[in-house]
Formats: structure tokens, sequence, C-alpha cells
């Protein structure tokens, strides 16, 4: 019998698991890791390694081997906060069709949903070779705040892996699934996910088995990424006062500290202080190889990394606020995802929450436990589906609306909108005998488009001339089960209607790039 597994594709890690005789197992590789590293390292005789063996690479071929890809996944290379990450990674990185980001390794470039293709296609084999039998068909999750554009190219990185992707599912409702499975429940969950790359909040009330998402929010930018560059800011800064070198200029030695850093903060968990050397960081005067001793204290790094925890604990207080909830209102609070074992994590989670989180739930296993889960509910066939099958009652992440005359925002699906779900709304042309409507997509609730996430654009042509506010517009915009975005604008005079011609920023979409919009034909509201 063909498999079906459940995919946590992570920033740092990935977890894969499916349904065998009713019960969740989680999948190792052929060397009992149920941890697979999201690395790929392209080896000189052209072989590709994925997961632990392509970990041991980074600090031996940083400039080939690739990781935490999920930060770029569906992103514009031109985001501020994507050239940020730029900055601190040691491969190569153009600028490809649609603003996405293009990996160059040894003179090829790959799109980010290619490099995420490989951990999937890793994932993939370890199951196979787990249950004896073929695999095609998996549930992989996101974070809840991803974008269309993200979801997309997500989507596509499991089909060029050779997968029916069954269903794009949110991390957080996914943790939900594997801690209500096989109870009959009410309970109203806050699950707080704090990964490599990538923060969600949400907040879920479960009846019976309907699991309905009341508020979600996050940051696709904030994660333990961000405490382990706060850590080798801080050692290479003391490096080149000691040293005069700058470990930037060093690939190795920069891969190194990196390396090391990512172990020192998983020692500070344990440990109040953690001292020690970290050996060949570069060549000095002479051809002298040069290390750094440290000693760092758990209370040092709290200070470096408080920032973003707050962000996270801002992020928490907006959700209860959106969730119509105090914090004495819930049931139980779930941590997922390896960096809610940092000891300032938890206490601020703690605080804000007002309670202690649940402690039997696994934060590194959960999320692909209860995609697992979700995949025997969606396949027939399964020996007992129903026991599987739950209501999820999703919604929207975000706003999405259009940019209109002046340069403002109409938002046409409000932020934590129940999904799926079809709007419409009515516009009207914006000057005289204009033949075209420019449709400009954003995500977000600012009052101004360009304070919003662009996520692409759709042109309506061979408008019928006419005066201004005479032809009218029907702007329809749905999201599926999978948070996918769909866009469709009619012109109800003639019917003519467009919807297969959007350019979402920073998705792998073939064809030449649309120029951007118009000001003058964007529409009005009507």
């Amino acid at each position: 019998m063909e498999g079906v597994i459940g995919i946590d594709l992570g920033t740092t890690n990935s977890v894969v698991a499916t349904v065998r005789n009713n019960r969740v197992e989680v999948i190792p590789d052929r060397y009992g890791n149920r941890l697979h590293p999201s690395v790929v390292a392209f080896v000189p005789n052209g072989d590709v390694l994925v997961g632990h063996s392509a970990r041991a690479r980074r600090h031996i071929d940083p400039r080939n081997t690739i990781y935490s890809a999920k930060r770029l996944i569906g992103q514009s290379i031109r985001n501020p906060i994507v050239r940020l990450a730029l900055s601190t990674l040691p491969y190569q990185i153009e600028e490809g069709p649609n603003e996405q980001p293009m990996i160059v390794v040894r003179g090829r470039r790959y799109s980010v949903p290619e490099i995420s293709a490989f951990v999937l296609m890793h994932l993939k084999q370890c199951a196979e070779q787990h249950l004896g039998a073929p695999v095609s068909k998996a549930v992989i999750t996101v974070p809840a705040n991803f974008t269309d554009s993200q979801r997309q190219a997500t989507k596509q990185a499991g089909q060029l892996a050779g997968l029916k992707v069954l269903r794009i599912l949110n991390e957080p409702t996914a943790a939900a699934l594997a801690y209500g499975f096989g109870k009959a429940l009410n309970a109203v969950l806050a699950i707080y996910d704090l990964g490599g790359g990538t923060f969600d909040v949400t907040v879920l009330q479960i009846r019976d088995r309907i699991f309905e998402v009341l508020a979600t929010g996050g940051d696709s930018f904030l994660g333990g990424d961000d405490f382990d560059r706060a850590l080798v800011n801080r050692l290479a800064g003391e490096f080149l006062e000691r040293t005069r070198i700058d470990l930037r200029t060093q690939p190795e030695g920069w891969a190194k500290l990196q390396t090391a850093c990512e172990q020192i903060k998983c020692r500070l968990s344990d440990d109040p202080v953690v001292a020690g050397t970290i050996h060949d960081l570069a060549v000095g005067a002479g051809g002298k190889s040069v290390g750094l001793d440290f000693e760092i204290s758990r209370q040092q790094f709290e200070s470096l990394i408080e920032p973003y925890v707050e962000r996270s604990v801002q992020a928490c207080r907006e959700v209860l606020a959106a969730a119509g909830l105090e914090p004495r209102d819930l049931t139980d609070l779930i941590l997922v995802g390896g960096s809610t074992r940092t000891p300032l994590v938890r206490t601020a989670i703690e605080q804000q929450f007002h309670r202690k989180p649940q402690a039997r739930i696994n934060p590194d296993e959960t999320v692909a436990y209860g995609a697992a889960l979700q995949a025997a509910a969606l396949t027939s066939g399964h020996a007992d589906p129903a026991q599987f099958y739950s209501l999820l009652l999703d919604v929207a992440p975000r706003a999405l609306g259009i940019a209109v005359a002046g340069g403002y925002n109409e938002t046409i699906i409000e932020r934590n909108t129940p999904i799926p779900v079809e709007r419409t709304r009515k516009f009207i042309t914006s000057k005289d005998f204009q033949t075209r409507v420019d449709i400009q997509v954003s995500q977000g609730e600012a009052k101004m488009f360009a304070d919003n996430e662009k996520l692409g654009t759709l042109e309506l042509h061979d408008l019928e001339p006419a005066k201004r506010g005479e032809t009218e517009i029907e702007v329809t915009f749905t999201i599926d089960v999978d948070g996918i975005l769909s866009v469709r604008a009619i012109d109800t005079k003639t019917g003519r209607e467009t919807r297969a011609t959007m350019r979402v920023i920073g998705a792998p979409s073939p064809g030449a790039d649309t120029p951007d919009a118009d000001p003058q034909h964007l529409p009005r509201p009507a």
C-alpha cells in the first residue's frame, strides 16, 4: 500500500511522520535521526547531500552548502528584511525572474523551491525506506503568517520533489491536531511556535473534533537564527578587536563561528556560563592559525536576544486582543519549535500567558505529528479514516486588498477571516476613456498601499472607452483551504474577465514579468 506522509519543513530542521496501524510514527533517517537538518550541500563530484551529511559541510564548504532556505522561499529579493538576511549568508544569491532569489552553486542557478525540493526528496526517500513502499502524497506545513507567494512556492517545492501536496497546513493548526488527537475536548489553546527562522502565535478553540482558529499573528523573519546572529556578531566583534581580522571576509571562519554559536546557544539553555576556544577561525600574521577564547554567560546572551523575545511577546498580546480573550480564558499553552527551549523565551511566555506550557508536547515533532494525522484524514482507503478526521476552521493571517486611486489600500478580505472564503467588491474607473485596469494586490493592514506587502499585479485589458466612473469592475478574492489566494476581475458591462495573469512577487512563476502598474490605471471604490 502506498504511503502518505506529513512534513514539517523547517528553517533549521525538518521532520516527517506517517500513520501506520492507527499510530503516528516519526520517521528517522538511516542512522536513526528523527530531526533532519534542512541543509543541502553540493559537492565537487556532482553529488547532492541533504541532512546531517550536508550540515557537516557548512564550515568546510560554506559557499556550496545551503541552509535557512525557508527564510527566502516565496520572498522578493528586494524586501529589506531579505536583504539583511542575505548579508549574513555565505552562499551566492542573485535576483531572478519576478524578483525571486536565485542561489548560485558551482556555476548553476537554483530557485529556492528547488533547494527545498531536495530536502523534501530526502524526507520522501527516508519515508519510503522506513515503510518499504512508495510515497507520493503529503501534507506540508507552513507558518500561519506565510504569504500567498510563500505558500505557492512551498507547494511547488513539494511538486518538484515528486509529491502530490494534499494540503498546505498551518503549523499551529497541525500542533493543535496533535494535541487534540483521540480526545473529545472543549478547550481554548494558545500555540506559541518559535522555530529557527519563523514565529507564529495562534489562539484556537477545540470543540469535540472542530478546530477553530480565533486569531493568528507572527513574524516570518523571527527565530533562533536571529539569536545565533546576535551571538555571532558579539563574538565576531571580540575577534576583530583582538586580531584586527574581520571574519565577514573569511567565509570558512564565519561559517565555523556560526556553527559554534549554535552550540553555545544550546548549552546556555542548561548552563549559566559557557567558556572555551573556537579554533582555526582565520590565518593571521606569518600564516599562523588564529582562534578565539570566549566566555559568555546566560545573562549576557539574554541581553542580546531580549529584543527578539519581546517582539514575540508583543505579537502574543495582539493576537489575544484580536481573539477578544484574556490569559485567564485559555485552557492550555503549547510551545512548538526548538527555540522555545531557550529559558528566556519560556519565562517570558509563561509570564505573558500566566501559566506553564503543556509538558507532554514534543516541540520538535508535534507539527509533523499533526500533519501526518491530517494526511491520514485526507486519504481515502485508510484503515479507519474517521478517527483521524477533524474539521479545521483556519483564518487569513493578514488582510488582503488592492491599490486604489490616490495610493490608498482598499481591504477586500479582513485579517482573521475564516477560510476558505470568497469576497467580491465593485470598483469604477478613475479617469476618462480608460481601456485597462491594473489590480495591484496587497497583504497587510496599513491605510496606504505602499506600506503593505505587494503580492502581485493583475491586468484587465480592452475595456470599452467611457467617461470616468461609468465602467464598473468586480474584483473577487478567493482563498482556498491551503490559504492560497486567487484573484478574478470582471468588466461587468462586457463580461470580459481576467484571472490567469496574476504575477506574484518572489514566486517562481513562468513567463516574463509584467510591468509595475500605472497609477493612472488604478481603480477607485464604487
